[in-house]
């Protein structure tokens, strides 16, 4: 079993209200080979939202406590996006998923690239806080641009 972020699957639960289909995970989620998952909808957020990004590291420095993630406004959304990592490993454990494939950039779900906290569309390598905790847990991450090699 494979868990996906919810949005690349079509559903429309980015901060904006918009999804980012991709047409190989909606096949793998109406194939029953793959379920959704949205770390920032299981973290309490309601869609549309403010845009958020990590303010002084990446999801391992939140998870340590020493970054937090902040929405465009200022507002300090961190503990929001630590709660949906948390319940999103619980999902994640009770399917006994194989492969977890993220939205890259996302301050919850980048794998490999997040944007750098400064809200001007610059990036930076390391990744949000769901995919900085599944993979302390052992769970394999990846993007949906890597799960072409998979299946």
């Amino acid at each position: 079993m494979i868990v996906v972020s919810a949005c690349l699957a079509g559903i429309e639960c980015r901060y904006n209200g918009t999804h980012s289909l991709d047409k190989k995970i909606k096949e793998l989620v109406e194939q029953d080979k793959a379920i959704l998952v949205c770390p920032e909808i299981l973290g309490g957020f309601s869609t549309p939202r403010d845009s958020a990004e990590i303010i002084g590291g990446t999801g391992d420095d939140v998870l340590e406590g020493n970054a937090r993630v902040i929405e465009k406004s200022g507002k300090d959304v961190t503990e929001l996006y630590v709660k949906g990592a948390y319940k999103t490993l619980e999902v994640v454990r009770s399917v006994q998923a194989t492969y977890v494939v993220l939205k890259e950039y996302s301050p919850s779900c980048g794998s490999a690239m997040i944007y750098n906290g400064t809200f001007t569309n610059a990036k930076i390598h390391g990744e949000g806080v769901t995919a900085a905790l599944l993979r302390r847990e052992g769970i394999k991450v990846i993007s949906e641009q890597e799960l072409i090699n998979i299946v």
